[in-house]
């Protein structure tokens, strides 16, 4: 019987990179691997379905499961983490809007191009743990970050207690960061007066591989940012996918992290990668990028549906086993 084309779109990384070179199969899949930014993935899978099976933002897959549950959902998610980030690093303040530490957020305007960034949900979350800035003791403002008239990619229904509105149409949240025009902004890129150096803007955490260290031995968590989603079409009429597209990038994962730690010639254009690996595994464990609800990562999704829920995004606080395929969180093989 000839395999099930799948068109799988997804970024370009060491962790799947397999599938995308044909060098690790799915059983009974032939995979159409399309590189792409992770903001046409995301934009292109929830607005149109285009691809049988996509990597897709966190949040924007818990926001399509809606009132309905998992069910209702066009989607159907592997515990597959293509993306984990800690996201202190996304916090950004205007020099004279007197912030010198998270807690000083509070009361002030913060950008963010959509509401429901999962890079977003992640810090609101933090600043209310942690830093005695709850999500509803600031005002939103919403838009493109360099280039007018973004909108949300996944309709929200918010409750009055966020205080939210649009930028104007030819505005940008990165120049009215550096005029002033906004307090703060709360974004996965780096806005571009940053990158230029411009002294107008600086990081809110100014230290910010500390602040992360202090939060992982703090909390034990490294946040997951993305999965993997197969349409649900094609899950229904082959569920068999589900747990061969699961083994397949567990594999391909696995070998990325073993050749991560191949000394004869480094992998990446990063000088110091082989004592930075070793200095992960210190600190995080062997297998500190770990797919499945083992290793953390029950608590880390438990951490991030509380906050989702807590934000206004989703109707109640789902549990993480809903997320996902049930196929894909059983082993067949011990």
């Amino acid at each position: 019987m000839a395999p099930l084309r799948l068109t799988f779109a997804c970024g370009d990384y060491d962790r799947t990179r397999a599938l995308a070179e044909g060098t690790v199969r799915p059983d009974g899949i032939e995979i159409n691997y399309l590189r792409l930014p992770v903001e046409e993935t995301f934009f292109r899978m929830m607005r149109h379905r285009e691809f049988e099976v996509a990597e897709m933002s966190l949040s924007s897959y818990v926001l399509s499961l809606g009132s309905g549950g998992p069910d209702a959902s066009p989607f159907v998610a592997l515990p597959v983490y293509t993306s984990r980030m800690f996201r202190h690093s996304a916090l950004y303040c205007h020099a004279d809007a007197g912030i010198t530490k998270p807690e000083e957020l509070r009361g002030k305007v913060i950008g963010t191009p959509e509401y429901q960034l999962t890079a977003c949900v992640w810090m609101r979350g933090i600043l209310g743990d942690r830093h005695g800035v709850p999500f509803d003791s600031v005002r939103y403002v919403t838009g493109g970050q360099e280039t007018p008239g973004r909108i949300e990619k996944a309709g929200v229904d918010l409750p009055d207690s966020v205080r939210i509105s649009r930028i104007a149409e030819d505005a940008t949240l990165a120049r009215m960061l550096a005029e002033g025009e906004i307090d703060a902004l709360c974004t996965p890129r780096v806005p571009s007066p940053f990158q230029a150096g411009d002294p107008r803007v600086r990081r809110v955490f100014p230290d910010v591989v500390a602040a992360e260290r202090e939060y992982y031995t703090a909390t034990g968590i490294f946040p997951i940012m993305h999965v993997v989603v197969i349409r649900r079409d094609v899950y229904e009429a082959h569920p068999w996918v589900a747990q061969s597209l699961y083994k397949a990038l567990l594999a391909a994962k696995n070998e990325a992290l073993d050749s991560l730690y191949d000394t004869s010639a480094l992998r990446f254009m990063l000088p110091w990668l082989t004592p930075q690996l070793e200095e992960a595994r210190a600190l995080f464990g062997r297998d500190y990028w770990s797919y499945g609800l083992g290793g953390g990562n029950r608590e880390t999704l438990e951490t991030f549906l509380r906050y989702h829920h807590e934000q206004g995004l989703s109707p109640r606080r789902y549990r993480p086993e809903e997320l996902f395929a049930p196929e894909a969180l059983e082993a067949a093989v011990i």
